[in-house]
């Protein structure tokens, strides 16, 4: 059962974040700002300037009581100690910001827009040190731990790409698009497609591996290798579009939320690393996705299953309402999973040990 996190907000929450000493962030249309404890209660509530909907809420990485919050155009930097006016506002963007990102040493915050631009903002300095494009909305964009200089992005140009802010071009581009054009091939003409517009990634705590979910409702596994990345996995999560992917501290073990309403739990521990490259196998995993493809949504889910074994969910959270985005706090002693949705309210989920 999910317990209901109520009073912070009038209108729908659109982002979380929680912080290294469990304070929790939620922003929500109309510029509205909320902290919370961890046993559900509202601590303090702000309405930002313009009353912009808060898009995208960050604690630093070092310094918990600093709060990033992405409004519009804007980033405004808060104290949590004293929620007030803002410390700082940075308006480097053109259009409507979808997501933010601090790297691990605290030195650069990302912010990808609706225009396609990353803006990638030097804390010191406090300017604009890169700024990085995709050709159509960046919805998602993520620092990889323990390597300050290197980020992902994804888009709604079905682009995954990985940067180093040393250059202004990434260091490697994938088309999710491009990727399922073999599958797309061995389907019947005139099959209804649904592109893999990319909504949300999350990288794992070795910086190595992420996870991009997309509106065809599958998740992609990528393992970054120098200075490119390659597909390792790839599954059926959910129905409807995945609108987040969320990597847990330990291992491989990641959250997604859909437009289905599902929140579901995943182990891909014991396939990251271990996917056949062999041509012949490789071949009959299209085969086998094509065939998937063509059936129904309640049988797709199964055939992506038994193709690769491991990879079902370890829980299913029936949520009910569309995910807006996802986090994870512990809470009196055990790990709970935050889900914002169309609603004014949180709910926290438990979520099983390792």
């Amino acid at each position: 059962m999910a317990a209901k996190w109520d009073g912070g907000h009038s209108c729908s929450v659109l982002c979380l974040h929680v912080s290294s000493e469990g304070l929790v962030a939620s922003g929500a249309e109309r510029g509205e700002l909320a902290l919370w404890d961890g046993r559900g209660s509202p601590v303090a509530q702000l309405r930002l300037p313009q009353a912009q909907d808060v898009t995208s809420v960050l604690f630093s990485a070092r310094c918990p009581s600093t709060l990033y919050t992405a409004h519009g155009e804007t980033i405004s930097v808060l104290d949590v100690r004293s929620l007030q006016e803002p410390l700082q506002r940075f308006h480097f963007n053109e259009e409507e910001i979808n997501c933010l990102s601090v790297n691990d040493s605290d030195s650069f915050l990302a912010a990808a827009d609706d225009s396609g631009a990353i803006k990638v903002v030097d804390l010191e300095s406090k300017k604009v040190s890169r700024s990085l494009r995709h050709s159509n909305i960046c919805s998602s964009v993520a620092f990889r731990p323990q390597r300050p200089q290197s980020l992902v992005s994804c888009g709604l140009d079905m682009q995954v790409m990985l940067w180093n802010l040393q250059k202004a071009r990434p260091l490697w581009t994938v088309n999710l698009q491009e990727c399922d054009m073999e599958e797309e091939s061995l389907q019947s003409a005139g099959q209804f497609f649904n592109p893999p517009l990319a909504h949300s990634l999350s990288v794992a705590s070795c910086g190595n591996v992420f996870g991009c979910g997309a509106q065809d409702g599958k998740i992609r596994i990528f393992r970054v290798t120098g200075v490119r990345f390659e597909q390792e996995l790839e599954f059926q999560a959910h129905s409807l579009g995945v609108s987040q992917v969320l990597f847990l501290p330990e291992a491989y073990r990641l959250l997604s939320g859909g437009n289905d309403g599902k929140v579901l739990l995943w182990d891909i521990s014991s396939n990251v690393g271990k996917q056949q490259k062999s041509p012949a196998k490789s071949l009959h995993r299209r085969k086998a996705q094509a065939a998937a493809s063509s059936r129904k949504d309640g049988k797709l889910t199964k055939v992506a299953s038994n193709e690769h074994p491991g990879v079902v969910p370890k829980l299913t959270i029936e949520h009910g309402e569309k995910v807006n985005w996802l986090s994870c706090a512990e809470i009196k002693g055990s790990r709970r999973v935050l889900v914002a949705d169309q609603t004014s309210s949180l709910s926290a989920y438990p979520l099983p040990e390792p």
